[in-house]
C-alpha cells in the first residue's frame, strides 16, 4: 500500500500562524520526522537551532492535535561539504547532500511507517521558500511507493511585513528574493528580500538604501529595526552578532529598497 506523506508549512515562529489547513494535516498523522542536525553551521548562522525548532514542532502538535497518538521519530542528518557558491562544484556538492538525505529518509520511511501510514515533515515557514524537503521527497518518490502533499505555511516574508506593517512592493513594482551571497555579488537594483545572509551584506548597500530587518519572528525573542543602511546598518549588525552570541543561532531576514 502506498505512504502518505504531508509536507507542513507551520509559519514562521508564532504557533498562531499555523493555518486550519495544516492543523487539519497534523491530526491525519501517525508519525512526525524531524532532522537531527547536531551541531553543525548552516549558511554562516552559526550553530542549527535544532533543539528549539524541534521543542516548538512538539509544541505546535502538543497544541493542535486532539488525539496525541502520533510519534516524533528523529533522523540523522547526512554531513554536507561546504564549497562557496560560487565554485563550479557548489550545485553537485547540494546534489550529493539531497541524495545523501534521501537515502536517510527512504529508510526511515521503510522502518517507521507503515504500508498505507500516513507521516509527516513540519517545514519552519513554507515548503516553497529555501527549503530543500520537496526535493529530497521527490527523490525518494523514486524509490518507493510514496504519495505527499503540501500544506502552505506563513512565511518569514510575511512574518516581517506584518510586523513592520508596510507592504512588500512598492506600487507597480517587483520584488526580488535572494540570499546574502547573492547580494554581495551582484548588488542591488531594486527591492529584495535577503534570507540566509550570515555576513551582513546590506552593509555593502548604498547608505540612503531601506532597511526593514527582523529575527526569530514570530517568538518571544522576535527583534526589529527599521531605517536606512546608513542610520541602523552598524546597529543591525552589532544586535544580530549579540542575538547569535547569546542564543547560539539566529535566523532572521529584511527587505531592501534603493
Amino acid at each position: 500500500m502506498t505512504r502518505r506523506i504531508h509536507v507542513i508549512g507551520i509559519g514562521a515562529g508564532d504557533p498562531d500562524y499555523v493555518t486550519a489547513q495544516a492543523i487539519a494535516a497534523l491530526n491525519d498523522t501517525q508519525v512526525f520526522f524531524a532532522m537531527d542536525k547536531g551541531s553543525r553551521t548552516r549558511g554562516g548562522m552559526g550553530p542549527e537551532p535544532t533543539d528549539d525548532l524541534v521543542a516548538l514542532r512538539r509544541e505546535v502538535c502538543e497544541r493542535f492535535i486532539g488525539e496525541p497518538d502520533y510519534r516524533f521519530v528523529e533522523l540523522p542528518d547526512p554531513p554536507r561539504t561546504r564549497v562557496a557558491s560560487n565554485d563550479p562544484a557548489y550545485l553537485q556538492t547540494v546534489a550529493d547532500w539531497h541524495g545523501a538525505r534521501a537515502d536517510v529518509w527512504a529508510q526511515a520511511l521503510t522502518d517507521e511507517l507503515p504500508d498505507g501510514g500516513v507521516g509527516a515533515f513540519l517545514a519552519w515557514g513554507d515548503p516553497s521558500l529555501y527549503d530543500s524537503t520537496l526535493r529530497i521527497l521527490d527523490l525518494v518518490a523514486q524509490r518507493m511507493d510514496l504519495d505527499f502533499d503540501v500544506i502552505p505555511g506563513i512565511t518569514a516574508i510575511q512574518a516581517l511585513t506584518a510586523r513592520h506593517r508596510i507592504p512588500l512592493n512598492d506600487v507597480g513594482e517587483p520584488v526580488l528574493i535572494t540570499t546574502g551571497r547573492k547580494l554581495r555579488a551582484e548588488g542591488l537594483s531594486g527591492a529584495a528580500v535577503v534570507m540566509l545572509d550570515g555576513d551582513c551584506a546590506f552593509l555593502g548597500c548604498p547608505p540612503e538604501t531601506k532597511i526593514w530587518w527582523g529575527a526569530y519572528l514570530g517568538t518571544p525573542d522576535e527583534v526589529l529595526v527599521a531605517g536606512t543602511v546608513g542610520e541602523v546598518g552598524e546597529h543591525i549588525a552589532a544586535v544580530r552578532a549579540e542575538a547569535r552570541e547569546r542564543r547560539g543561532w539566529i535566523m532572521d531576514t529584511y527587505l531592501l529598497r534603493p
